[in-house]
């Protein structure tokens, strides 16, 4: 009985999960840490793009407030330039900017739609650049959700398939003996989806936010549009 004992305690050290991975071969080994490096990297992008669309959408409000509740425009151009994480901020610079070329050209030789095309161009630009801003890193998260699990899948299958190269077709072949490779091969799966799955929740909910930044931005620029064409443009 202590020997059967002493023999399952051997059995189930040999299969803990850092001899699985420490006992794989050089190729999984190689998969499962590039499936670690971009587990690593997604949690950075997901650490960062928190803090980053987070802090955008409350310096947005801010913005928002200041921009209808202030009648000084001066006021409204320094309250933008702070707040620096803004992607409507950052359109209404970019609006205000080409504004004020407009009102140092001559007013006689002024063309009124030319001149609100040219300020929606300048505003279309900004939201281009911020919308490339707020997206940015995130096909990573995408590409890690989709490519994670058949990066590990691919280990899996190369685990095994060295261990129907190490089996002897002439003798008889116990699971006790083939049980660790496949088990080290098994765990490259797993850690493809330990990557993949925070990585697909992460997309989905960043993705989310930035429409709603997006929403935002092309909420202003109508706004924005309507009233310069009725204070400005006249």
């Amino acid at each position: 009985m202590q020997e059967l004992l002493l023999g399952a305690t051997g059995s189930a050290n040999s299969m803990s999960t850092w001899s699985l991975v420490s006992g794989a071969s050089g190729a999984v080994i190689a998969i499962m840490v590039i499936l670690a490096l971009m587990s690593v990297f997604c949690w950075y992008i997901i650490g960062f793009k928190y803090l980053y669309l987070r802090r955008a959408a409350r310096e947005s409000e801010l913005f928002g407030d200041s921009f209808w509740r202030s009648k000084d425009i001066e006021q409204i151009y320094k309250n933008a330039q702070a707040l620096k994480h803004s992607p409507v901020s950052a359109m209404f610079l970019a609006g205000y900017t080409e504004l004020a070329k407009l009102g140092a050209d001559d007013p006689g030789a002024r063309d009124r739609e030319a001149d609100l095309e040219n300020v929606q161009r300048a505003l279309r630009k900004a939201q281009t650049g911020e919308t490339t801003k707020l997206e940015s890193m995130i096909p990573f998260l995408a590409t890690t959700g989709s490519a994670a699990p058949f990066i590990g899948l691919l280990g899996t299958v190369w685990g095994i398939l060295l261990v129907f190269q190490q089996i002897n077709p002439d003798e008889a072949v116990k699971l006790g003996q083939i049980a660790p490779q496949i088990g080290e091969a098994l765990v490259a799966t797993a850690v493809g989806l330990l990557a993949a799955i925070p990585a697909v929740m992460a997309y989905n909910y960043f993705t989310r936010r930035i429409t709603v930044q997006i929403s935002d931005m092309e909420n202003f620029e109508h706004d924005y549009l309507n009233i310069i064409r009725r204070h400005f443009l006249n």
